[in-house]
């Protein structure tokens, strides 16, 4: 067999540029040391007014201006960035000619309030303003951005005209598993031989009042905001919720024989894809873990690795009271009494949910841990869970040998991927 495919004859699926933006800043240098070093980005909101709400914190990314504000404008600055730092570290192609497809995560794209306040206005409506009234706005003339963006959702069509990416950029949304599932979707088309590299990136720039509260009321936010940083307790006991947070995460995918055959470095090796859907309800996980476990499952058998081949876990995390506590069930039924023994942490803990971008943040940290040997910390693991018995790295980072790892992401509506990454060919 060639050294340059699989067990399963595939072509060996390689990471050769990433990048990355959360709430600790630009960049995944940047980044690294601040997680490394147990540092939150979490913080109080200022982009709008937080009064009255139960939740006034969030994981903003505010070194980034975006004029005028919109959840949209930002997911495609915060995916450019990303973008920018992928592709000058892999070397690929020249600039704006990236010889390969994107594949990209981004959340919905929607009329924000802010927006059909300001279309309200100039609709002359009196009274009550209806949707059609929105229309005949729009209509104007004078709203052709606004029109653009939230009519035809023009992040990954602005991304590829900038990167010159080949064929229809892909957009997609799967929840909080979305960027996970834009790199399972780079991996099939180099295995398919479609292309032999692929742009992926998940981007979320969409703390704004209405989704704030959407998620408020599910009851699916900390309220713990003082201090900000201390709210977001993945695992513990007296967790209550997840802090919405703002990020991108970049990865170039390529065939190990083109990044061979270019001279490119070899930063991580992306070796199975897992993935199963949960239909059981809009936000709750399957009772009895199926869908989970089945998801975990697969991504060992399509990286051709048995559960005892794993040596760290970068846990969807993200929390919850539920969703920690299925996760931990998902992942004990996967890897037995070993699980109690194998180091698993939560980005989440520093940098809060980067909600869509979250699959392919957490992909470029878990590479990022495979290179150094160094796991993060979970922070604010103060209060063990006793029913959840787990070797959390909590506070401070560990060393440790590694050669393979699981990063997990499960998202509302049963959207499920684990992607299992190695640190080099096998």
């Amino acid at each position: 067999m060639s050294a340059n495919r699989d067990k399963a004859g595939r072509p060996i699926v390689v990471v050769t540029g990433m990048g990355m933006v959360t709430s600790l800043g630009a960049g995944k240098a940047d980044n690294w040391a601040k997680l490394t070093a147990g540092q939150s980005g979490i913080r109080e909101i200022t982009r709008f007014g937080t009064q009255g709400l139960k939740t006034r914190i969030a994981g903003t990314v505010d070194f980034m201006d975006v004029e005028p504000f919109s959840s949209a404008a930002l997911s495609s600055r915060l995916a450019e960035t990303a973008a920018e730092e992928a592709i000058a570290e892999s070397g690929i192609g020249a600039r704006g000619d990236f010889p390969g497809p994107l594949f990209l995560a981004v959340p919905p794209i929607e009329v924000e309030w802010p927006h059909r306040q300001e279309l309200a206005a100039a609709s002359g409506a009196n009274d009550t303003v209806t949707y059609d009234d929105l229309l005949r706005a729009g209509a104007t003339g004078r709203f052709n951005a606004m029109h653009r963006r939230f009519m035809f959702g023009s992040v990954a069509t602005d991304l590829a005209e900038r990167f010159g990416t080949k064929g229809s950029p892909i957009s997609l949304s799967t929840a909080c598993a979305s960027g996970a599932s834009a790199i399972q979707l780079g991996v099939e088309a180099i295995r398919r031989g479609e292309t032999d590299a692929a742009l992926c990136i998940g981007s979320d720039g969409s703390v704004n009042a209405e989704s704030l509260i959407r998620f408020s009321l599910l009851s699916a936010l900390s309220v713990h905001n003082d201090p900000p940083e201390a709210a977001s307790k993945p695992f513990a006991k007296n967790r209550d919720g997840f802090v919405m947070a703002e990020g991108a995460g970049a990865l170039v995918l390529e065939s190990l024989e083109s990044a061979t055959a270019r001279g490119a470095k070899i930063l991580g090796v992306v070796a199975g894809c897992g993935e199963k859907a949960d239909s059981f309800h809009r936000t709750r996980s399957s009772p009895d873990g199926k869908p989970i476990i089945g998801c975990i499952a697969s991504g060992l058998e399509d990286a051709g690795l048995a559960p005892d081949d794993i040596d760290y876990v970068n846990a969807h995390g993200t929390g919850t009271p539920e969703n920690d506590k299925m996760e931990y069930l998902g992942m004990t039924t996967v890897f037995g009494e070993r699980m109690k023994r194998i180091p698993i942490s939560s980005n989440k803990s520093m940098i809060g949910h980067t909600l869509s971008a979250a699959g392919a943040v957490e992909a470029v940290v878990t590479l990022l841990t495979l290179a150094h040997q160094r796991i993060p910390p979970t922070i604010n693991f103060d209060v063990p869970d006793p029913g959840i018995e787990l070797d959390v790295v909590p506070h401070k980072a560990r060393d440790a040998s590694m050669r393979h790892a699981i990063s997990n992401s499960f998202g509302f509506g049963g959207q499920n991927v684990s992607l299992v990454l190695s640190r080099e060919p096998s």
